[in-house]
């Protein structure tokens, strides 16, 4: 037997038809030529030396794993549940609406890449689509899916296929470390197997040892794409999302039943009539006349016939609270609250939205394992098409432009108002920390990216540093503006030009300046009323006395800043003059 056969029949058990010349017994009456030695362990139990070709006859040995037959049962009972439980069909659909609802993209920077992307979601086999929905769903339902690929090896062409996880009858894990899968054996429909080797991003020569490598140099029948959930790190095969919920909820659906049925029994009447002081041949007689009040039905009798309208008493005490018992106890398990199952319980806005958070958390795990499938999976279609054209593997994680993006849509409604709010008061707060030099740019951008990733913008606070100061130096090298050099020993334009203060200064002294500092509003008005001078809408006197009766200035200063507007003034009556 080869060392491949060998080793998956040590994980399955032996092939459906052995080969004679594998596993022999020889007759009674031959003499063995060897002489057989039976190899005992510390304990004293005897170790054949084909020991390794068996496995136990319920199922693996595996602990961390079902056995074979509750494999399949549970993959059964979990696609039955799912249909005909509601209780158990909100579980699985829930998740799937918050995490698909708006659907997903797979976005890469390169144009080409991007094309290879698209053409891959909407070929009419993939359909991705349409059927990423299904993918997930059963994921949930089933706690694994197998998935084959066929490349076009002109084109690099993916297209992928399903295999139902019923089928599944093992995973082959590397000989020295169980943790990692490396081939799905598969039984097919006429009985016999097909082992897929599993795919991963990398050369088996930088990935397995040499044990692995020849394992999976044997898997010749295609390569294959494999995940699990609700699995243990030692364990082989993923666990259904239900099947902790599998009974309980079965329990909670039979309670139902009962409740409908106990009501119906429950409507029922019965007439009892007694007539007193027949013969049992009278009671007979008149037992067949009689026929059931209708409604609105006159009934005439004398004293010696009595009606009686019995009810049945169950003495069934209130069931809803034991159903809301179980029934808080399978949504519970999974995270889901009450009242987004119909049960409003004692719940206003405030706490819906603070029992929600829990929900949330789960489903964003979730969403970041369907993150991380479908991004292994458009890398793994772009390294295809890749090889065609170059016939050599490409690294993509050395290609960021090449590198595939897997958007998801928002799990809640943000509220952006309160987002909005915060971002300018941190901001604000930011800028004026910065500038009296207690905290560095770097962590002021970093505290702003902190509540812009609230409103759903993930930004890198080094990098956007980075294109924060290049902007900056781009807008002065663009500033047409430019202050002149200057010499040594000479004034600078700044100190040639007096200024208002300056002027009001030099004729009142110095105590005055901080008086007659004036702020941007009472600029622009002023601005205003030498602009009207300028226009002839008001005479120069009228101006000069404005400036002088508004602003703190003497009529010398106000004289000095209308210039010559207005000399030669000749009013204009056709304008409108406004101050």
């Amino acid at each position: 037997m080869s060392r491949f056969r060998r080793a998956i029949a040590a994980l399955i058990g032996p092939a459906p038809e052995p080969l004679p010349a594998e596993r022999s017994e020889p007759p009674l009456s031959a003499t063995p030529s060897k002489k057989t030695v039976a190899l005992r362990e510390a304990a004293g139990m005897t170790v054949d030396a084909d020991e390794g070709d068996w496995r136990p006859l319920t199922g693996n040995n595996n602990r961390r794993d079902l056995t074979p037959v509750s494999q399949r049962r549970m993959i059964e009972l979990a696609a039955y549940q799912w249909e005909s439980n509601r209780l158990s069909n909100r579980l699985i659909e829930l998740p799937i609406a918050f995490l698909l609802g708006e659907g997903v993209t797979i976005e890469a920077d390169n144009p080409e890449a991007q094309g290879w992307l698209d053409e891959f979601w909407t070929d009419p086999i993939n359909r991705m689509d349409l059927n990423l929905e299904k993918h997930v769903r059963e994921l949930s339902l089933f706690g694994e899916q197998c998935w084959p690929v066929f490349v076009n090896e002109l084109t690099g062409h993916v297209r992928i296929g399903k295999v139902d996880p019923a089928a599944i009858e093992g995973i082959i894990t590397d000989p020295e470390n169980i943790t990692v899968p490396i081939g799905v054996v598969v039984r097919r429909l006429n009985g016999r197997r097909k082992v897929y080797r599993v795919i991963y991003d990398g050369s088996d020569e930088d990935l397995f040892g040499q044990g692995a490598r020849n394992l999976r140099a044997g898997m010749t029948d295609g390569d294959c794409f494999f995940w699990r959930i609700n699995d243990l790190s030692t364990g082989k095969r993923g666990r259904s999302d239900l099947l902790s919920a599998i009974d309980h909820s079965d329990v909670y659906e039979q309670l139902l039943f009962g409740e409908a049925e106990r009501q119906e029994v429950a409507r029922q009447i019965v007439w009892d009539v007694t007539i007193k002081n027949a013969t049992p041949e009278e009671i007979n007689q008149r037992a067949k006349e009689m026929q059931p009040p209708g409604p609105r039905d006159i009934r005439v009798h004398n004293d010696a016939e009595t009606w009686e309208l019995l009810n049945p008493t169950l003495n069934a005490a209130d069931s809803s609270e034991t159903m809301r018992t179980l029934r808080n106890h399978v949504l519970g398990g999974s995270t889901v609250p009450e009242h987004w199952f119909g049960g409003g319980g004692d719940v206003n806005l405030a706490t819906a939205s603070s029992m929600g958070e829990p929900t949330y958390k789960v489903f964003s795990q979730r969403q970041k394992l369907w993150k991380a499938i479908l991004e292994g999976l458009a890398s793994y279609v772009i390294q295809q098409r890749l090889l065609a054209i170059s016939s050599q593997v490409v690294d993509l994680r050395k290609m960021k432009e090449f590198t595939p993006r897997a958007v998801f849509p928002e799990l809640t409604a943000r509220d952006t108002a309160k987002y909005t709010t915060a971002l300018q008061q941190v901001t604000v707060a930011v800028s004026q920390a910065v500038s009296s030099k207690v905290m560095s740019e770097e962590t002021g951008v970093r505290l702003i990216a902190l509540i812009a990733g609230q409103l759903g913008l993930e930004i890198d606070p080094i990098e956007e540093l980075k294109s924060a100061r290049a902007d900056a130096a781009r807008r002065s090298e663009a500033d047409v503006y430019r202050d002149p050099p200057v010499v040594e020993g000479e004034p600078s334009e700044a100190d040639a030009t007096p200024t208002i203060a300056a002027d009001i200064a030099s004729s009142s002294g110095a105590d005055s300046i901080q008086a007659a500092t004036m702020n941007g509003a009472q600029v622009a008005a002023m601005v205003t009323i030498v602009s009207q001078v300028v226009i002839g809408a008001l005479p120069r006197a009228s101006g000069i006395a404005m400036l002088t009766t508004a602003f703190p200035v003497t009529a010398e200063q106000a004289d000095a800043i209308m210039g010559d507007a207005g000399r030669g003034f000749t009013p204009n009556p056709g304008t409108d003059a406004k101050v």
